[in-house]
């Protein structure tokens, strides 16, 4: 899971999506001073928790 928030990174076949979605949530998210955290539950998948900071 080291590489999910890199571009063009993708699990699915050709012509089936860029692999840049998670790369584009992970630079706004952190240049906004958040951090966007990545989990596997084998039985039911990856999840994902954004954090931003309180203004």
């Amino acid at each position: 899971m080291d590489c999910i928030f890199e571009p063009f990174v993708t699990t699915k076949a050709s012509r089936q999506g860029m692999g840049l979605g998670l790369s584009i949530v992970h630079t706004v998210i952190t240049r906004m001073g958040g951090r966007v955290i990545a989990g596997n539950n084998p039985d039911k998948g990856a999840s994902f928790t954004i954090q931003l900071p309180l203004i």
